[in-house]
C-alpha cells in the first residue's frame, strides 16, 4: 500500500469540505506509509521479505483518492513506483468523481504497457445515504465512472460499506441487481467500521436506531445472502475490514478477518 499524497475532492474544496463521515485514513494505512513512493515500496518490501521471498508486487495506491491531481502529478507518482523492478503493476484507489476522460484515456493508454487496476469507491448505490456520510458525488457518477473504465479495457473493482445509516438489509440485497447490471471485474465488501473520531462516530452514539448492528454471524448471514444474489461473473476480493482496535468503537467482534471469512466458506459449504 502507498500513500502518495493525494487528497480528496470532498476535503479540499473542489466539492466539499470534512470527507466521509466515517473515514479515518489511518484505519488501514500500513505503519511502513511513510516517506517517498520509493521509501514506501522498500519498506513494505521488507515488510514481507520473509513471508513471501520470491513475490513480485503491484503498488496499491490506497490512501485518499488516486488520480485526484493534474495527469503530470499522475504520471510521475506512478512512474516513481514502476522504476521499482519487482513491481509489475498498479492498483489504483478513488473516487467516481476523480475520472475525468483525460484521466481514463492516461490510464488507459498506461494498462497498454503495465498490468492497471482502477478501484473505485462506490459505497452505496443510494443517493440518499451518499449525501447523508458527505461523500459529495451521486449513484449515477458511480455508475458512469465504472462503464467508461471498463469501456477503456480498464478492470474495475467496487468498493461497497455494508451496514451505512439509514440502509436496511433489504436495501443492501436490492443493490445486487444493480450492480449486476455494470461491468465490474471484481467487488470489495466490508462491514461498518465506526472509528474514534469520526463524525459518524456521533451519529452513530445519537441515533443507533439508524444504524444495523451486527453480531459476526448476523453479518457472514447478510454477506452470504448478498453473494447467493451477485453475478457469479464477479470476483469477491474481500468481504471484512478490519480497524485498529485502539481506535475501534463499532463493532468489537474480536476475531481476525480469516476467521469471517473462514464462517462464510462453511457457510457456503453447507448449503451446496
Amino acid at each position: 500500500m502507498i500513500d502518495a499524497g493525494f487528497s480528496c475532492p470532498n476535503r479540499d474544496g473542489s466539492r466539499g469540505i470534512g470527507g466521509c463521515t466515517f473515514c479515518r485514513n489511518d484505519s488501514f494505512n500500513p505503519s511502513y506509509c511513510r516517506g517517498s513512493i520509493t521509501e514506501q515500496i522498500a519498506a513494505g518490501k521488507r515488510f514481507f521479505a520473509d513471508k513471501y521471498p520470491d513475490m513480485k508486487y503491484l503498488a496499491y495506491f490506497q490512501a485518499y483518492s488516486n488520480t485526484h491531481a493534474p495527469i503530470d502529478t499522475l504520471k510521475e507518482r506512478y512512474a516513481e513506483a514502476l522504476q521499482d523492478p519487482d513491481v509489475v503493476g498498479l492498483v489504483i484507489a478513488t473516487r467516481p468523481d476523480c475520472l475525468p476522460a483525460e484521466t481514463v484515456q492516461f490510464l488507459s493508454a498506461l494498462s497498454a504497457q503495465t498490468p492497471v487496476t482502477i478501484e473505485i469507491g462506490v459505497e452505496t448505490l443510494y443517493d440518499r445515504t451518499l449525501e447523508r456520510i458527505n461523500r459529495c458525488h451521486t449513484a449515477a457518477e458511480s455508475i458512469d465512472a465504472i462503464t467508461r473504465c471498463a469501456d477503456a479495457g480498464l478492470p474495475v473493482t467496487a468498493h461497497f460499506i455494508i451496514g451505512l445509516p439509514g440502509e436496511t438489509e433489504d436495501d443492501i440485497l436490492a443493490e445486487t441487481e444493480i450492480i449486476n447490471t455494470l461491468p465490474i471485474t471484481s467487488i470489495k465488501l466490508h462491514q461498518l467500521q465506526i472509528l474514534k473520531g469520526t463524525p459518524i462516530e456521533q451519529e452513530w452514539l445519537m441515533h443507533k436506531e439508524d444504524f444495523l448492528e451486527f453480531t459476526a454471524q448476523s453479518y457472514i448471514s447478510l454477506v452470504q445472502r448478498f453473494l447467493n444474489r451477485l453475478d457469479k461473473r464477479i470476483q469477491v476480493e474481500r468481504i471484512v475490514s478490519s480497524a485498529p482496535s485502539s481506535i475501534l468503537v463499532s463493532p468489537r467482534w474480536g476475531l481476525k478477518p480469516a476467521t469471517l471469512q473462514a464462517m462464510l466458506q462453511a457457510g457456503i459449504t453447507s448449503e451446496s
